[in-house]
């Protein structure tokens, strides 16, 4: 194991003394779900507190309640001694809180300077501070190297760009607590590394984080401390430099988790390919230019590139929500012509949508409709034309829901009762039993925890190896240079030559992501 402890070298120093921020007994219901309960936490000065968990945790929940979007059921929070008022942004800002939310809360159409100073001063003054307040954010970018054209509008700025100016907004506010909300989640590895400097500026200097993520490695090589939730429940917290992954894995999900054996095999015939496909969407979504690519039997293709860059529009295409407006799709070396789920399901297409809740399941629908809503016209489920067969639905859903062990109180139950990680396998059951040729894998593992993961990455291997082609979409690069054969690049709609995957860096990744889209792999960036 590598863990950069270096980090904050006098953070554990510092909990001699008195801490910059006490959460104590905060709980916070929505409903039915409760979505914090009965946390407490502790952050000392120059410290960076990690808090790992998966998408449905409560990490964002207990960040919101901190900086005053949300106010708690019970429980309450401190600052330096003193007990924030609940609900109160205003409470938290003038307490020296700082948060950076996952999808940044900039004005486009405004400069750098005024979204950073807004707020901040009465607009009556605004004018004749004008002046005063470029210097202030010229200084600050300075003194933590963070490089921004005050003038510039937000619009014309890169993802990394924009993070920037967020974090110079809280410092703006004399922030002494910054809380990033996965901060890394729409940034290149280049991005990322100018981050983790930035924070290394930040707390020599005496400032306080809370970094939120379920990336491991970034958790390892960032902070001090870890706090670990679990369904809403603060269930260990543990010094970096004493633990590792693995660890870390465990206390997540409460039992030791193994990721699968990758193995590369000789890949067969082009399964899907698409030649010189261009996609106009005209709905504001990333159109398709010139694409070329193959997905072969028997390999994993990566998709990277940062959120936005086209991916959606490729998914839509491949699961037959689009068509292209040039170029050829081929199946099997025919030419596609007709273009809908229904026809792209019934050549052996198999859809992992993005987003399990909005576009995989019919929520209020119980567990064994959504494990068939893609099979009931299919005998022996359907008899005599246009009758469902409900006992022989029920048996098929329950052989399923053994076989891929999904864990629900009664099939009978809304799917959308089940936790993110039975969600994902309900949606692998309904896709992957009927052996499909090609799968569409479109950010499989998002939000879930260590043994949700090893289970999805267990699933596509095998599916592999009996001779699926895989394209699997994702933004965590560790993902795709783990299980993938070649990686393909997108950025603003257009596609990278196909990569070996043991021939690349994250590096070599990072600077395609950032637009150069023939880079070649081991070359020195001029």
């Amino acid at each position: 194991m590598s863990v950069n402890t270096s980090f904050s070298a006098d953070a554990r120093a510092s909990r001699a003394g008195a801490p910059v921020l006490e959460v104590r007994g905060v709980s916070k219901r929505f409903g039915a779900l409760l979505a914090n309960d009965d946390i407490s936490l502790t952050l000392y000065p120059g410290e960076v507190l990690a808090l790992l968990g998966e998408n449905g945790a409560g990490k964002t929940t207990l960040m919101n309640i901190l900086f005053g979007h949300y106010q708690a059921d019970a429980g309450s929070v401190r600052v330096d001694g003193q007990e924030l008022a609940a609900g109160h942004t205003r409470a938290a800002l003038d307490a020296g809180l700082g948060m950076v939310h996952q999808h940044f809360t900039l004005a486009d159409n405004l400069t750098v300077l005024d979204n950073v100073a807004l707020g901040s001063q009465p607009l009556l003054s605004w004018r004749s501070r004008h002046r005063e307040a470029r210097q202030r954010l010229l200084s600050l970018a300075t003194e933590f190297r963070l490089a921004v054209d005050p003038e510039r509008l937000v619009a014309d700025l890169s993802v990394g760009e924009r993070q920037r100016v967020e974090i110079l907004k809280a410092l703006f506010r004399g922030a002494r607590i910054l809380i990033l909300d996965e901060p890394t989640a729409v940034l290149t590895p280049q991005e990322s590394e100018h981050l983790f400097r930035t924070l290394r500026a930040l707390v020599q200097r005496g400032l306080s984080v809370v970094f939120i993520s379920h990336k491991m490695h970034e958790i390892l090589s960032v902070s001090d401390r870890v706090a670990v939730l679990r369904r809403g429940r603060l269930v260990g917290e543990v010094d970096t430099a004493r633990t590792d992954r693995n660890a870390l894995a465990e206390l997540m999900v409460g039992h030791a988790v193994t990721r699968p054996t990758v193995s590369h095999l000789e890949p067969g015939k082009p399964v899907i390919a698409l030649e010189g496909v261009g996609v106009d969407t005209g709905d504001g979504a990333t159109a398709l230019h010139d694409v070329t690519l193959a997905v072969r039997e028997r390999e994993i293709v990566g998709i990277a590139g940062v959120a936005g860059n086209g991916q959606g529009t490729l998914a839509r295409l491949l699961s037959g929500l689009a068509r292209p407006s040039s170029g050829t799709l081929l199946w099997r070396g025919e030419t596609i012509t007709r273009y809908s789920p229904r026809h792209f399901v019934a050549r052996g297409v198999a859809r992992i949508p993005e987003d399990r809740h909005a576009a995989g399941i019919f929520p209020e629908m119980s567990v064994w409709e959504n494990l068939l809503n893609e099979e009931l016209r299919r005998a022996p489920l359907w008899r005599a034309g246009h009758i469902i067969d409900r006992r022989a639905c029920r048996e098929h859903a329950r052989r399923l829901i053994e076989e891929f062990d999904i864990r629900c109180d009664s099939m009978d139950m809304a799917a959308r009762l089940l936790s993110g990680g039975n969600m994902q396998k309900l949606l692998l059951a309904r896709v992957l039993y009927r052996r499909p040729d090609f799968i569409l894998a479109n950010q499989p593992v998002r939000g879930l925890d260590e043994g949700a993961i090893a289970f999805v990455h267990e699933r596509l291997l095998a599916a592999k190896s009996r001779g699926a082609g895989v394209l699997l979409m994702s933004e965590d690069l560790d993902e795709i240079l783990t299980l993938c054969d070649r990686v393909i690049v997108m950025y603003h709609g257009r596609a990278s030559r196909a990569l070996e995957v043991a021939k690349v860096t994250a590096r070599d990744l990072g600077l395609m992501m950032s637009g150069d889209l023939d880079h070649v792999p081991g070359a020195v960036p001029a």
